[in-house]
């Protein structure tokens, strides 16, 4: 069994790769399917439904269910979700949109008329219609095995939801750090989220009737059920108490344009002249959300490699300065034009990907690149053309499904519609508060969005695609920052376990709730402080996280990986899964027997 980057085993290799890097944890690997998660409760609900006939698609959507039980201080049903998924039969990677729009009356000349300059997290006007609900009913219409109906594929997560489940480690100290806003910002007081007044320990026992009723209303009466009738009125009423202009024609409005099917936008990093050899694809999902970051800041890192100034990354020194340096000036880069160009794509979000992704124009963006210092960095002029759960799944067929799904900032606005069990997210920070920009403020937009789901491919034998990796790294602006950390990590010949447990770097805040983003460089524990002393000589404002505070800001990430293996018997495949679990979350992988 050899992991598939690898093609000649180098002295001090081990079957998959090099690894100066040891991980407490095995990569978890299988012949079935497996799940991946945050939460070994809601993997195990993927395995559930693996076991019953669902595919990937199914089993994500179980898992995600579930995670909004086990873990809604990080996701729900009140916020936003995307996915892309593997079909294994004619090897294409596909996608669907499932964010939320702002509410049809929020203009920027409304909210500057009560004094406003950016819109608060916990603000009534942060919300945006809930788009996971139809993301789940979507996704498994369009992706789902069709042996299960949406009802099967809820069931675990209703369970888990009726009959209480364990607060684990991870998820009780996010509970806790929400405690104030969860009691204050929603007129239920943080209705049944906080027990007795009080976030719930690690060990404590849980349980979430409203959200399971929530769960079985849409389970048992589609999109109609959540977007009119009870629980729309709920999140109308609820933002209407608090002064927000969300109506029922907003929902009524989601259920009619919905969950948009998506075609990827992608990067072919590594590539020859010949465009043969080792590349790998990168697929990410378009505009409104921020996985150009990653193929801009791959683009760039190609460039320098290819004219010279930068060495080979492989060969580096994993995480040394010079290392370091390289990807954390493309990552800026990427963030530079995103933060300009990245919106709705009915409002100019999509009209400059094409030229930001040209080989031309990443040439000349890497000609601004400095080895000895950083440099100071705005936006280009291309041609025209946190707090989050991912999760990933795969099935015997071959399959995968990348699932994203978050509140935004922790439990989002913290404002929970009467007798749902849910909070509402707050999406809507992320709008500028600029006119004239394509994510400024405005009615019925889908605002810049951070979460990414991942998806890689390497070209077959035959010249088609071939699934690579199904991965995510969650946790606001830090994602795009994982997505490349990660994938530079498996082509080091990492082992997919090592690759999510070796030492990141975010830059500036992970998420809204941490703080602006800025800047600041932070270490993982793991990076040398002789490193940071370089990487400060050159100009970066690096400093090692030291509080738990400053540690979640590197995310917590997923992912199965496709890899060959030898063939003894008949009936091998030539193939297996092969995954890992962030262990700065409470999850792991789990593989379906």
């Amino acid at each position: 069994m050899h992991f598939i980057v690898i093609e000649k085993l180098r002295p001090g290799q081990t079957p998959f790769g090099v690894g100066p890097f040891a991980s407490r944890r095995s990569t978890v690997m299988g012949t079935k399917g497996i799940a991946s998660s945050s939460n070994p409760l809601a993997s195990a609900a993927g395995i559930k439904i693996l076991e019953q006939g669902g595919n990937a698609a199914d089993a994500a959507i179980a898992v995600a269910a579930a995670l909004n039980v086990t873990e809604p201080c990080s996701t729900g049903i009140g916020g936003d979700a995307f996915c892309l998924f593997w079909n294994a039969k004619d090897k294409t990677v596909k996608g669907l949109n499932g964010s939320g729009r702002s509410p049809g009356k929020l203009t920027l000349e409304s909210l500057k008329k009560q004094g406003l300059k950016q819109i608060p997290l916990t603000s009534v006007h942060s919300v945006t219609v809930p788009g996971t609900a139809a993301s789940w009913v979507d996704t498994r219409e369009r992706f789902g095995s069709g042996k299960l109906t949406l009802s099967q594929i809820l069931a675990p997560a209703i369970s888990l939801a009726e009959d209480g489940f364990p607060v684990h480690e991870f998820t009780g100290q996010a509970w806790t750090g929400s405690e104030e806003k969860l009691k204050t910002s929603s007129p239920n007081g943080g209705e049944m989220l906080l027990p007795n007044g009080k976030a719930p320990k690690a060990g404590d026992i849980m349980r979430l009737p409203n959200l399971a009723k929530t769960f079985r209303t849409l389970a048992e009466g589609g999109k109609e059920a959540f977007y009119r009738g009870r629980i729309a009125e709920a999140i109308v009423e609820v933002c209407k108490s608090l002064g927000g202009c969300m109506k029922l024609d907003d929902l009524e409005h989601h259920l009619s344009v919905g969950t948009e099917p998506i075609e990827p936008i992608s990067y072919e990093y590594g590539a020859s002249k010949e465009g043969a050899g080792d590349a790998v694809t990168l697929h990410e999902c378009p505009p409104n959300g921020q996985g150009l970051v990653a193929l801009i800041a791959l683009g760039i890192l190609d460039a320098l490699q290819r004219d010279g100034k930068v060495p080979d990354l492989t060969k580096l020194e994993h995480n040394s300065p010079e290392y370091l340096h390289a990807l954390i000036e493309a990552l800026r880069f990427g963030f530079a034009d995103a933060h300009q160009y990245i919106a709705d794509p009915h409002y100019g979000g999509s009209d400059r990907v094409k030229g930001l992704l040209s080989r031309s124009y990443l040439d000349e963006r890497a000609k601004l690149y400095n080895p000895s210092k950083q440099v100071e960095i705005e936006h280009g002029n291309p041609p025209y053309s946190s707090d989050t759960v991912y999760m990933t799944c795969s099935d015997s067929e071959g399959n995968a499904c990348s699932f994203i799904q978050s509140n935004y900032a922790g439990f989002g606005s913290c404002i929970i519609p009467k007798g749902c069990g849910f909070t509402l997210a707050n999406r809507c920070c992320t709008f500028r508060f600029e006119e004239n920009y394509p994510n400024s403020v405005g009615p019925r937009k889908r605002p810049y969005n951070t979460i990414i789901p991942a998806m890689a491919t390497k070209r077959g034998q035959d010249g088609k695609p071939e699934l690579f990796l199904s991965y995510g790294v969650m946790g606001g602006f830090m994602q795009p920052q994982g997505h490349v950390q990660v994938l530079l990590n498996l082509l080091r010949g990492y082992t997919p376990q090592a690759a999510i447990d070796a030492p990141r770097f975010c830059i500036g805040a992970g998420t809204p709730d941490q703080g602006a983003m800025d800047s600041t460089v932070y270490m993982e524990n793991g990076i040398d402080e002789k490193t940071i002393e370089e990487l400060n000589k050159k100009g970066h404002l690096a400093k090692p996280a030291k509080t738990w505070n400053e540690r979640v800001v590197f995310g917590r990430g997923q992912i199965i990986a496709r890899i060959k293996t030898d063939v003894h018997h008949s009936t091998d495949k030539g193939w297996a899964w092969a995954a890992g679990s962030d262990p700065r979350a409470d999850g792991c992988a789990i593989a379906q027997i």
